[in-house]
């Protein structure tokens, strides 16, 4: 069960003490059970600082706090604090990381099930994509919906994500799909042939919704199984 360390400090020496999570950083790189850390500051109190470090489980956490250079750092945190530290020690009951919530809906929805205008409640208004196999690899919604229609009716492909990546407001995905050519692709009427291929997609996320999106697939691949192109 992941586990999370919440530390809280009074101090007139908060940079110093963020230069002090450098020196742990680096100090403990390769030793450290420490999956995750944030230093925030109080934006109505300049000198309340909260720091939030996340773990695998209790059990890493206490294998941590035995390194030598997690002991040392911590004495030296205590002196930069105007009075003694409290912590606070979680067991997380829920994980929700909204932004892969929603790419994984637009894989389920507009992918798997073919529904290409679920997008619409899915995207910013403004929302751009670039895909080097489209038209352009700069457009908005409306010609994207567009032209990934044609590729969901000719292919009706179903991705599997293989594996799905946050941080800040961006997620990654790798994945892989299958599919028949049922209906005419650039130009090509249907062959029938199965499909298959991988891709990666990153997403910019905004407020909930999907604001842009980058795609690379394995297109000479796609035409070498279509018989457009010699082996």
């Amino acid at each position: 069960m992941t586990f999370l360390q919440v530390i809280d400090c009074k101090t007139s020496r908060a940079d110093e003490l963020n230069r002090l999570m450098d020196t742990w950083v680096e100090a403990t790189q390769g030793k450290r059970t420490a999956t995750h850390s944030i230093v925030g500051r109080d934006r109505a109190d300049a000198t309340h600082v909260v720091e939030i470090v996340e773990f695998p489980s209790y059990e890493e956490a206490m294998k941590n706090s035995h390194l030598p250079e997690t002991d040392r750092i911590f004495r030296e945190m205590v002196a930069l604090c105007d009075g003694e530290p409290s912590f606070t020690d979680l067991d997380v009951m829920r994980d929700e990381q909204l932004n892969k919530i929603v790419v994984r809906s637009f894989f389920e929805d507009v992918v798997n099930k073919g529904n290409v205008d679920a997008v619409d409640a899915m995207c910013t208004a403004d929302y751009r994509e670039h895909d080097p196999s489209l038209s352009s690899y700069d457009m908005g919604l409306a010609q994207a919906k567009v032209e990934n229609r044609e590729i969901m009716e000719a292919f009706q492909p179903v991705a599997t994500i293989e594996s799905l990546t946050a941080e800040g407001d961006m997620v990654c995905v790798r994945l892989s799909y299958k599919g028949r050519h049922v209906g005419a692709y650039k130009g090509m009427e249907a062959t029938g042939r199965d499909v298959s291929g991988t891709g990666h997609a990153t997403f910019r996320c905004q407020g909930g919704k999907l604001a842009e999106s980058w795609w690379n697939f394995d297109d000479l691949g796609l035409m070498q199984q279509l018989g457009a192109i010699d082996v």
